[in-house]
């Protein structure tokens, strides 16, 4: 499941609804069921799933996606379905009794199917005719909205899952020799450290800062990394106090997402974990839902015991908004993270 909360939209009708939700998702949904939080006329939140299995029993789904939603702190929602009427219709009917069980108003009940829409919920021929409603969505003023605010709506899922794909080739082998020349030097500056500093900790925690400093400085002058700074910085964030460092130092900004999404892409498949984490906080603080979900699923699939992906895959599938944790992380002993106490701003 996909949650994302991004900035807020105006819509008055169901085609501005519809233009709409590729932006708050980041691409154009398909054989899919959304739950969209409205407060007034204002978007404030989607969650995605994907249709289930006609054999399967799409209540226990459902009445997560509309726990999801009440959490927003919404007042009313639609859903949404995309796909084939057969498939599409129990799972929009299932939300829409967990979203009333859990007490929201349901707006209305959406199918789209080949660029057309129907509700579940007008029965009104003169403005829900039995044919459905084409609608085009780049002529709503929502998608123009959308795009002035700088938000993207990528062809599909698959199209976002490529974004964070690692590269191959010439490029890939480049790096593994990167990886081995990084990892003679982390054994030289170990070798090198005072006996007075235990394997190395101090040293490995003083050049872990000092990459992540210039990695952050090199993005802000929008400069990529070159193949031994990548396998170096890659190679340094196995170490969890590194690790946090970078974490402390990340949040929502495109400069942030931009940076750890690179270094997933080119990093060597054991030394994704940290990075893979990085770009999930930052994309989940940017509201990026679904940029969060693949990169946790690509770094969970290499490394599925790791520990800050686990956290951050528990916090996206919960809809915990980013502004119940402003101020997250805050780390006290290296490797161990508390949150800070929260402040509630907004709907929340």
């Amino acid at each position: 499941m996909t949650s994302t909360e991004r900035p807020q939209l105006a819509v008055r009708s169901p085609a501005d609804l519809l233009a709409a939700v590729p932006y708050l998702l980041g691409f154009h949904p398909a054989d899919s069921v959304v739950a969209v939080a409205l407060l007034g006329r204002q978007i404030i939140f989607a969650a995605r799933a994907d249709l289930p299995d006609p054999s399967t029993d799409p209540v226990d789904q459902a009445r997560h996606l509309a726990g999801v939603i009440h959490r927003q702190g919404a007042e009313a929602a639609t859903v949404v379905g995309y796909g084939p009427p057969d498939r599409v219709t129990p799972s929009v009917d299932a939300v829409r009794a967990a979203l009333t069980n859990a007490g929201l108003d349901v707006l209305d009940a959406l199918r789209v199917t080949d660029g057309r829409w129907w509700s579940y919920l007008c029965t009104e021929a003169d403005c829900c005719p039995p044919e459905g409603r084409r609608y085009d969505p780049v002529a709503s003023p929502v998608t123009a909205s959308a795009v002035f605010a700088g938000q993207v709506a990528l062809p599909d899922r698959a199209a976002l899952v490529a974004q964070v794909a690692p590269v191959q080739g010439p490029a890939r082998d480049a790096l593994r020799v990167a990886t081995v020349r990084a990892d003679r030097r982390l054994a030289d500056l170990i070798e090198r450290a005072p006996a007075s500093d235990l394997l190395g900790g101090r040293a490995v925690r003083s050049a872990g800062a000092t990459a992540v400093r210039e990695a952050q400085r090199r993005q802000r002058r929008d400069e990529l990394l070159d193949d031994d700074e990548v396998a170096w910085l890659c190679l340094l964030l196995t170490h969890l106090p590194v690790r946090d460092h970078a974490w402390e130092r990340t949040d929502g900004r495109d400069r942030d997402i931009a940076l750890w999404t690179d270094v997933l892409r080119r990093a060597e498949p054991e030394f994704t974990a940290a990075p893979g984490a990085l770009l999930a906080f930052a994309a989940w603080r940017a509201g990026q839902g679904a940029l969060a979900a693949v990169a946790l699923e690509r770094t969970l699939g290499l490394h599925p015991d790791y520990s800050l992906a686990l956290l951050l895959d528990d916090l996206l599938r919960r809809g915990v908004p980013p502004s119940e944790l402003d101020g997250w992380p805050s780390v006290g002993m290296p490797g161990v993270i508390r949150p800070r106490r929260r402040r509630r701003r907004g709907r929340s």
